[in-house]
């Protein structure tokens, strides 16, 4: 086969999704996510040809790092963490034009000296380079790199061009509603809001775009998908991981802030927008916002409440007992973190009035597995009985986001045989088998949208803010509460009782992924 074929990186960028010649610079570049993700990511669009053939890699952080072993850290983290096996030809161009730049992020100096670095890439190609700063760092120094991308100039650069300057920043965008309007204040200060990329991997995900495609591109789900026809929707987000060595950071965070108030709600929107009139970034995110906004104030006290919390205890994963949450290293023996979190929602819009939606995530569960169940009405009538001889199950349709990306249907089939028996039998569908293993990665899609400027699969500020407004006054109720309404789970179970009443009260139970 020829090189070219082989590797397209070698002779520049596919024409199917242009960038303009690039710089990417990566701020806390020695970072676990930029080893595990961010490096591997880039070395991928490399292979398959989707970087421009002008491209350069900047790696930013404290530390001061010479380019030949900042290299070198990139090449150990493309050979453990790639999907791909690493191709020697790609990394020969890559690695030359992987750099980096030493200084403190409140170091206005060590900004000026990135942005000579820059220049002269710039002068040595003579061409503008577009810049695309990713922020993977603490949330502590967002505002200093902020600041400093504004103060040395390098936000506004080519502003308004085709080569205008991007920023990308990683989650927690805040850690309630006051810090995350002081947080998009401070981006907007310094960029307009279509330079800003808030990202979230899990839009990133196939199955999560695969959600759009299937309500809107199939006929046989888009009249159903309303109240008419859809009893509830559940959303999960189940690690069975605990909080391993996070347990600082875990402390200051717990489960609602670190996986309900993003993930989960960025499914329930995209589950629950209306159609876009077409699938240009603002007219998504418009939808999204529009919904959220229908979404209404959640009852957090008494016997109607509408949200659960609780923590793991003393238990058993995978054969082996493990400790509960409180004994965990680095853990309060009082801590009244939530390691489990569950919401009832209610959408007041003409599509989904009286349709439950319920939302849990936490840790120590059974398995791994993050899923959005649409539980169908049951089928008007008495023609099948529902008894020993014919089991009758309600039609669901479930996403399955990770680990094996893929769509189950369950429908109702008749038993082979002179008797006239049903039972439930579930249709699958999964990526791996249908197109292959080898599918990119979360990381791969969203950075090589906010090269090329769209975006679609990220979130607008208003976005953010919504999410807080419904989150923020569930976290005031539970820190006034104090271990008060703190429930408990065995670890490898499925979580507390009190997640089970929320569904209970509405004659609904949680399904088993």
């Amino acid at each position: 086969m020829a090189e070219e074929n082989r590797h397209p990186f070698l002779h520049g960028l596919s024409k199917h999704r242009g960038s303009p010649p690039t710089v990417v610079v990566i701020f806390g570049a020695s970072g676990d996510l930029t080893a595990r993700k961010l490096i591997p990511a880039i070395y991928n669009l490399a292979h398959d040809g989707l970087l421009p053939a002008d491209f350069y890699l900047i790696g930013f952080g404290r530390k001061a790092i010479p380019d030949a072993e900042f290299q070198q850290m990139a090449a150990d983290a493309i050979k453990e963490f790639s999907r791909r096996e690493p191709s020697p030809e790609v990394w020969a161009r890559l690695a030359p034009r992987t750099l980096y730049v030493s200084g403190g992020y409140d170091e206005k100096a060590a900004f000026d000296r990135l942005g000579a670095r820059i220049a002269g890439l710039e002068k040595e190609i003579g061409q503008q380079l577009q810049s695309l700063f990713y922020i993977s760092t603490p949330p502590t120094v967002f505002a200093p790199i902020i600041q400093n991308l504004g103060a040395s100039g390098l936000a506004a650069r080519y502003l308004r061009q085709p080569h205008q300057s991007k920023v990308i920043i990683e989650k927690p965008f805040g850690r309630d509603l006051a810090s995350a309007q002081a947080l998009n204040r401070e981006l907007t200060t310094v960029f307009d809001e279509p330079q800003v990329f808030r990202i979230d991997h899990y839009l990133g995900k196939e199955t999560v775009q695969d959600l759009l495609v299937q309500r809107f591109a199939n006929a046989i789900f888009e009249p159903l998908w309303n109240r008419n026809f859809i009893d509830h929707v559940q959303i999960t987000v189940a690690e069975q991981v605990g909080v391993e060595a996070r347990a600082g950071y875990y402390e200051q965070s717990g489960c609602l802030r670190d996986m309900i108030q993003n993930h989960t709600m960025q499914l329930l929107a995209l589950t629950a927008m209306e159609p876009p009139v077409s699938m240009d970034a603002e007219s998504v995110r418009d939808e999204k916002v529009k919904v959220l906004k229908a979404i209404q104030p959640l009852r957090l006290d008494g016997a109607q409440s509408d949200v659960a919390r609780a923590q793991y205890a003393d238990g058993v994963i995978g054969g082996q007992p493990v400790q509960g949450y409180r004994a965990e290293p680095g853990v309060a023996s009082d801590s009244t973190t939530e390691t489990y979190a569950a919401l009832r929602l209610s959408i007041n819009n003409w599509r989904w009035q009286g349709v439950p939606f319920y939302l849990r995530s936490g840790k120590h569960l059974a398995r791994r597995v993050s899923e959005i169940a649409i539980r169908f009405k049951r089928a008007p009538g008495h023609l099948f009985a529902d008894d020993e001889r014919s089991l009758i199950a309600p039609n669901t349709l479930a996403f399955q986001i990770q680990p094996d990306e893929g769509l189950s249907l369950i429908l109702n089939a008749k038993i082979p045989g002179l008797e006239t028996r049903t039972q439930p039998v579930k249709m699958n569908f999964k990526y791996a088998t249908t197109f292959g293993s080898n599918t990119p990665e979360a990381y791969e899609r969203l950075v090589l949208d906010a090269m090329i400027g769209d975006g679609t699969l990220f979130i607008r500020g208003d976005e953010t803010e919504r999410s807080w407004q419904l989150i923020t006054p569930i976290h005031e109720f539970w820190a006034a509460q104090g271990r008060t309404g703190l429930d408990s789970y065995a670890s490898g179970s499925w979580g507390p009782p009190s997640a089970d009443l929320l569904l209970g009260a509405k004659g609904h139970a949680w399904r088993e992924p």
